[in-house]
């Protein structure tokens, strides 16, 4: 049966619609009730906290980069410094419009093609707010009319705040090394905030690394309130930085400038020591970068023209060059024979040759010095008496007194990086060819070739060694509280022989008479030496040996000079290493360099006007000839269109280009010693020297400049 209809009174209607409204009502004022209270929690109870939230959307902490410590020399002069300085960057995560932003910039700026490659590469490295730098050392008016457009350039920050610099620009280069920006790998491996901040920079090679935490400082920083663009509005309050210590060096600048300069366009490197401290008067190699450019951001085509050049100014000659040491060892051989009970009196004769079972080994004097005892042996730089005493007394006696001197030793300096070369001996070879040690050898090692590989810092140590009869360890960091060096275990007698033959080199008709100090009263003393680079065949031995004149660059001897003075109360003790100088040019040759090194501590004003005669010949100083190089490389190659990582994270020492020079020093050492497991080696024609002053007045007036090869 089906159900009635339900019948709705006016009355229940109106019940039904009161109950559903007083629902809705009671439903609404809930929600309004809990909305109430939690705006009373928030305004009351966590006021505090949305308080310091709304004030962190409008006030921005900044790190302020601490400045850097200065390096001064051993009289305070500066070396590295700071200077006020203006720069631009920007946070990529800020940019609105990158191509717009980047197009006013280059209008406001004036940045390059070159510029422009740069900071497009930079950009697509960056992350987040890690700055990239677009140019800094801008001048006071560009930086200003960034300031004024500010506004319409979010993501662009403008600072003021300190740049390195080093005054004596690329005579000091490898020896401070640089700053730069760090790069995303050390930002990843300490999260460091100051990484980030524009304007920060941390040493990059040289001292500026391993001194880094002394040099670098404490940053500051400051409060800033700023619009939601970032543009600034006020400073609120600055904590300052506290800046870096200072680094005293045992370094003289003036000197440091002038060993530089004078060693002109050669190849090389010059080292002087106090021979009374061992502290480090002077390191230089040259030709060197300008630190200036490496820490301002050094261009592709700067990079690609130092990587190029077959000169290496990426590499520290000093600490990484490797050479085999040739004649200048001469002296430690003396002092090894002396100590074996070889008497300084003892003559042999040399008659320009000497048979060892069916080998000729030459003396760099074809016709021979006849009767020769020890002081004219090393005077007149004899090969045959250093064959026959060494195979006398065999090279393990030798090879000692060679080590306690300093060579194939490591020293403990505050240096990016050392290679300590080989003093070889019977033990060694075992080591590392599992062969026993021949005759051979022994000749090519009396002569400073074969296996004896030195850098030029051990033969300044060698040297200031000889000259004081003292265990001088050398220093380059300042210490006034450095313990006096003690005597070696020498006789002092056998130093005394070895000093007057030395200064019979300079003063008594030896190979070393252009060294001859123009200073009276002052008595220079020194040994010579030249080392064979290249493999030389049978048959160029056969038909003449080609003079260094003749050779490609790469292939020249290398020149090699050690000294001290005065003789009679040595002081001051040097070396200076050429690469592939070849003795061709006579006043850019090792004794007139080194000459002049040590007129500049005894007289500064006879050092410079010896220079000023020569410098202009060589195209300028050092700045004016970097110039001019540049200039010639830029007009000569394009501009490239992109920018490798290299210029940025490579340390200038570990750059490709040092490699490969390394490697080229090892295959030169590795084929000239099978020269000498093959019973052949340097030691078959002798070791060039530089002339005597006789041989220079007998030779005739058109012959090449230089010592006859």
């Amino acid at each position: 049966m089906a159900r009635a209809p339900r019948i709705m009174t006016q009355a229940a209607q109106a019940y039904s619609f009161s109950r559903r409204a007083w629902l809705l009502g009671a439903a609404q004022a809930g929600v309004g009730g809990l909305l109430i209270g939690r705006m009373g929690w928030l305004a009351i109870a966590e006021n505090e906290h949305y308080n310091l939230l709304s004030e962190s959307n409008r006030v921005s902490m900044t790190m302020i980069p601490p400045r850097r410590g200065w390096i001064v020399d051993r009289h305070g002069q500066p070396i590295a410094n700071n200077r006020a300085d203006f720069r631009v960057d920007v946070i990529p995560d800020r940019l609105e419009d990158k191509d717009r932003t980047l197009a006013l910039l280059r209008q406001i700026l004036a940045l390059t093609d070159e510029d422009m490659a740069r900071i497009e590469a930079d950009l697509k490295k960056a992350v987040g707010f890690r700055p990239v730098e677009i140019k800094e050392n801008i001048d006071w008016d560009r930086f200003a009319a960034v300031q004024v457009r500010q506004p319409e350039l979010p993501g662009v920050a403008p600072t003021r705040g300190f740049a390195r610099q080093y005054p004596a620009g690329a005579a000091v280069a490898h020896l401070t090394g640089y700053v730069g920006a760090a790069s995303a790998e050390q930002y990843k491996a300490t999260r460091d905030p100051l990484y980030n901040t524009p304007g920060f920079k941390l040493g990059k090679d040289g001292l500026e690394k391993t001194m880094e935490p002394l040099l670098r400082g404490k940053a500051g920083a400051k409060r800033v309130e700023v619009t939601a663009r970032g543009k600034l509005v006020q400073e609120l309050a600055t904590r300052p930085d506290v800046p870096g210590r200072t680094l005293r060096l045992t370094i003289d600048a003036g000197l440091q400038e002038y060993a530089a300069r004078r060693l002109g366009t050669n190849s090389g490197s010059a080292v002087v020591f106090d021979c009374q401290t061992g502290e480090m008067l002077a390191m230089v190699s040259m030709p060197a970068y300008d630190p200036n450019s490496f820490s301002s951001g050094i261009s592709q085509s700067e990079w690609k023209m130092l990587s190029e050049d077959d000169h290496v100014p990426l590499m520290n000659k000093v600490t990484q060059g490797l050479y085999p040491p040739g004649s200048t060892v001469k002296p430690m051989n003396g002092l090894a024979l002396l100590a074996a009970g070889v008497s300084p009196d003892e003559r042999v004769f040399c008659s320009g040759a000497m048979r060892v079972g069916t080998g000729v080994f030459h003396c760099h004097k074809r016709g021979g010095h006849g009767p020769l005892d020890l002081k004219n042996a090393i005077m007149q730089s004899c090969d045959i008496y250093f064959y026959e005493m060494v195979r006398r007394v065999g090279y393990d006696r030798i090879a000692p007194v060679a080590r306690a001197l300093g060579l194939g030793q490591k020293f403990d300096l505050p240096l990016v990086t050392q290679r300590y070369g080989t003093v070889p001996d019977s033990a060694w070879k075992q080591r590392k060819y599992k062969t026993d040690w021949k005759v051979a050898d022994s000749l090519n090692a009396s002569i400073g070739q074969g296996y004896v590989l030195a850098n030029p810092l051990q033969l300044a140590v060698m040297s200031s060694r000889i000259a004081s009869g003292r265990n001088l360890v050398p220093t380059i960091i300042r210490d006034p509280f450095k313990p006096h060096a003690e005597a070696m275990a020498i006789d002092p007698e056998h130093f005394r022989i070895i000093r007057e033959a030395m200064n019979g080199v300079v003063n008594g008709g030896g190979t070393g008479g252009a060294a001859r100090m123009l200073v009276p009263g002052i008595g220079l003393a020194a040994k010579t030496g030249t080392a064979q680079v290249r493999r030389i065949t049978m048959a160029e031995r056969r038909s003449g040996v080609l003079k260094n004149g003749q050779l490609p660059f790469k292939l020249r001897d290398h020149a090699l000079f050690v000294c001290f003075a005065p003789y009679d109360n040595p002081r001051y003790a040097a070396a200076v290493v050429l690469e592939h100088n070849g003795h061709t040019v006579r006043n850019l040759d090792t004794p007139m360099i080194g000459r002049d090194i040590m007129t500049y501590l005894f007289d500064r004003e006879r050092a410079m006007k010896s220079l000023a005669e020569v410098e202009p010949t060589w195209g300028g100083d050092i700045r004016t000839r970097m110039a001019a190089q540049d200039a010639a490389y830029r007009a000569a190659h394009a501009t490239p269109a992109t920018v490798t990582e290299e210029v940025d994270e490579t340390p200038a020492t570990d750059a490709r280009a040092v490699a490969a020079a390394t490697d080229a020093t090892n295959a030169s050492a590795e084929a000239i010693a099978n020269d000498v497991a093959a019973g052949a080696g340097p030691a078959r024609t002798g070791s060039p020297e530089p002339e005597t002053d006789a041989e220079r007045r007998a030779a005739p007036a058109d012959r090449d400049v230089g010592p006859p090869r």
